[in-house]
């Protein structure tokens, strides 16, 4: 991404923010990049939003692909901003550098110890084995207050269902924080571009807009799915900083 697109975006970003916590939204704010490079959010949100703006409301990402010092500082300057929580994840390991740990729970056990108050998120991805990732989030080392999920679909919901049953029967009591896509369109080369990075349903997701679906109603679908098995926190990711406060109002009024 250039530098100025990414200014660009920053503007953007620091707009919508205002926006989605008025709405009394969380916000997870990732990097920009798919593994090759990450922006500095901390700095940029330090930089670029108003004292007023309730930072506790806010989650930054941190990858574990920067040296220990660098991470250990970036949880520290989040803390010092008033951040309630980050997010913190392992990073992909397929490009970009290489990670300071190899597993995210490492880092968040340092982190933890540093800042016993700052809630930490951790990771779970229900399309793999439910009994691994439960056990995963179980395990007394996973230094975690909360996880989020990889991004996961109403068209491919029994694996996310055995993923909850099993947390359910052995007593999973982290809160869980389930990923939706927002899908724009279905242009083949964008879904087929997404896939390489995420677990897309590129055939369902084109059926959908070929029967005249909106994107709004088709992100809206995945959440009453969801809930409907029992999953009552979600995010969503995908949504443009000009139009995200909009977006999420309209799939609201659908839910």
């Amino acid at each position: 991404m250039a530098h100025g697109m990414t200014m660009d975006a920053w503007m953007g970003m620091h707009r919508a923010v205002r926006r989605l916590v008025a709405m009394d939204t969380a916000l997870f704010l990732t990097d920009s990049a798919l593994g090759d490079r990450e922006e500095e959010n901390v700095h940029h949100l330090a930089s670029n939003l108003d004292e007023d703006v309730p930072f506790g409301r806010i989650c930054p990402f941190l990858t574990t692909k920067h040296t220990l010092e660098y991470c250990l500082w970036f949880a520290d300057r989040a803390a010092a901003r008033g951040h309630a929580a980050i997010a913190v994840v392992g990073g992909d390991r397929a490009s970009g550098p290489p990670r300071c740990l190899p597993h995210a729970y490492l880092l968040r056990q340092r982190i933890k110890a540093r800042h016993p108050g700052l809630a930490l998120g951790g990771w779970a991805n229900p399309a793999r084995d439910a009994a691994t990732q439960v056990g995963h989030l179980l395990d007394g080392g996973v230094a975690a207050d909360f996880y989020l999920t990889q991004i996961v679909s109403h068209h491919d919901l029994a694996p996310v269902e055995q993923f909850v049953r099993e947390g359910e029967r052995r007593g999973l009591a982290l809160p869980g924080v389930f990923g939706v896509f927002y899908y724009r369109s279905a242009n083949p080369k964008t879904l087929a571009t997404l896939a390489k990075f995420l677990p897309v349903p590129v055939e369902s997701v084109a059926r959908d807009f070929a029967k005249g679906m909106k994107p709004d109603e088709i992100c809206a679908r995945t959440i009453r799915a969801l809930r409907d098995i029992g999953v009552p926190r979600v995010y969503v990711s995908n949504l443009r900083p000009d139009d995200a406060a909009a977006r999420l109002a309209a799939i609201r009024s659908l839910l």
